[in-house]
């Protein structure tokens, strides 16, 4: 078949209206689990701090002879930590020409720049409250200060199986300085996530979510320790097998799986989100800058740090399936 001689076809057409659909199709991930499960609080000052204490270590010794005088028991003080607030921002441009454009998908260019900046900020403060980078004073003119991660706040339970290693962290003025180097990793287990789940509800905590990467979250799955893995049907019982483990029931309660793009590589947490919070010394607001020519600007801000009410209460653990 072909066609007939003198037929006019899109090929020499000049004047066809292009095809293009009015939507903007975005795949691009945007969840924040960690800081969307942690509290959030409010920060005074660029170097944040906040205050640990411990009950003295349960004893069955604790008998007195009738009738003697009371011995008066030591106090021992409290323990200072902090953060610094690092400043996160995102600007967005565009021309007054683009700006005036009938735009597909769209209705203005500015407020679609504005909104994508917004997000982008969103998953970058993710990104360093889960990282492993150390916190840092900064300097007047060339240096931003810097949010310690959440690597960097669990030092007493980094779980040591075979060949991992710890490592050790630097701590000045009750701030973790030293970014996070990952110890000898070797491969997750169920025993290992037992392990840093005892360690962390030993020292106090409640763990109730496993904040890990996609790698250790399908490992995890197979753990025996996870819950049912049917879905009830009401009139024919059992009919639907979930292929993935959202939560896990261990000896020491039962935590969520959760997945995330956006951390520590390399490392799964044990966390007790009650400890966490993200404080803010300047929560995410947009502002206007200064025209300087045909084009308009915004600005979102925040201006944010990590504080960690209990490290003892969580756990990490260096696993060799994520790089």
């Amino acid at each position: 078949m072909a066609t007939p001689t003198g037929s006019f076809r899109t090929y020499n057409a000049v004047g066809n209206r292009e095809d293009l659909a009015d939507m903007i199709y975005d795949i691009s991930p945007t969840t924040t689990p960690f800081m969307s499960n942690i509290k959030r609080g409010k920060a005074s000052s660029t170097f944040h701090e906040w205050q640990t204490d411990v009950l003295e270590a349960a004893t069955a010794a604790n008998k007195v002879v009738e009738g003697d005088d009371a011995t008066t028991d030591t106090a021992t003080a409290t323990v200072r930590l902090a953060n610094y607030c690092q400043i996160a921002d995102k600007v967005a441009r565009v021309t007054g020409t683009q700006n005036s454009m009938d735009s597909a998908g769209r209705r203005n260019e500015l407020s679609y720049q504005v909104a994508k900046r917004g997000k982008e900020l969103k998953r970058d403060i993710e990104k360093t409250l889960t990282g492993i980078q150390g916190a840092n004073i900064g300097g007047p003119a060339t240096t931003a200060r810097a949010c310690a991660g959440a690597s960097c706040f669990i030092w007493d339970n980094q779980v040591d199986s075979g060949a991992a290693t710890t490592t050790t962290i630097t701590i000045t003025s009750g701030a973790p300085v030293t970014a996070v180097v990952n110890g000898t990793a070797v491969a997750f287990t169920e025993a290992n996530l037992k392990s840093a789940m005892s360690a962390a509800w030993t020292d106090g905590g409640e763990p109730n979510m496993v904040l890990c990467g996609p790698t250790d979250k399908q490992l995890i799955s197979a753990f025996s320790g996870i819950a049912t893995q049917y879905r009830d049907n009401p009139q024919a019982g059992p009919s639907t097998i979930i292929g993935a483990a959202d939560v896990y029931v261990s000896d020491f309660g039962t935590v969520n799986i959760v997945p995330t793009r956006f951390y520590g590589v390399g490392q799964v947490y044990v966390l007790d989100t009650s400890t966490w919070s993200c404080d803010y010394l300047r929560p995410i607001q947009m502002n206007d800058l200064a025209k300087t020519g045909d084009s308009e600007r915004r600005q979102i801000l925040a201006e944010f740090t990590l504080k960690c009410e209990s490290p003892s209460a969580n756990a990490k653990y260096y696993t060799s399936t994520q790089t």
